[in-house]
């Protein structure tokens, strides 16, 4: 079984990207409503300090690089079990390796950001 931590980049002009990263096996229900009170409010993390691929640049083309509408900031959606992933799905390693990192988190480092400084929520 696989778990998938879906998650979303959404800058300041509600422009969105999306995003998952597979996770090898489960973890307890419990263990990831620990972890994912680590988030900022419930919802906000530094996808740099999880070590999962940021999503800025999806929004890129658009904008021709970052704005002052990028901010560090990405947003948990959901986490899912399943049996099968797309192929072009990151790799991040197991679930329990990763709800540890979450539940390690004592203070979200916006500053390992590239777009920390840009302008929108720094």
């Amino acid at each position: 079984m696989m778990t998938l931590f879906h998650y979303r980049y959404r800058d300041a002009n509600n422009y969105k990207a999306n995003g998952t990263v597979a996770l090898t096996g489960v973890v307890p229900s419990e263990c990831w409503e620990a972890a994912l009170m680590r988030l900022e409010e419930s919802e906000f993390f530094v996808a740099e300090q999880l070590d999962i691929p940021p999503l800025y640049s999806a929004l890129y083309e658009f904008s021709n690089g970052p704005t002052l509408a990028d901010h560090c900031w990405h947003e948990f959606v959901e986490v899912a079990v399943t049996d099968t992933i797309e192929p072009d799905t990151p790799l991040w390693g197991n679930a329990t390796d990763f709800t540890a990192r979450l539940l390690a988190v004592s203070e979200w480092k916006g500053s390992l950001s590239p777009h920390f400084c840009l302008g929108a929520y720094t």
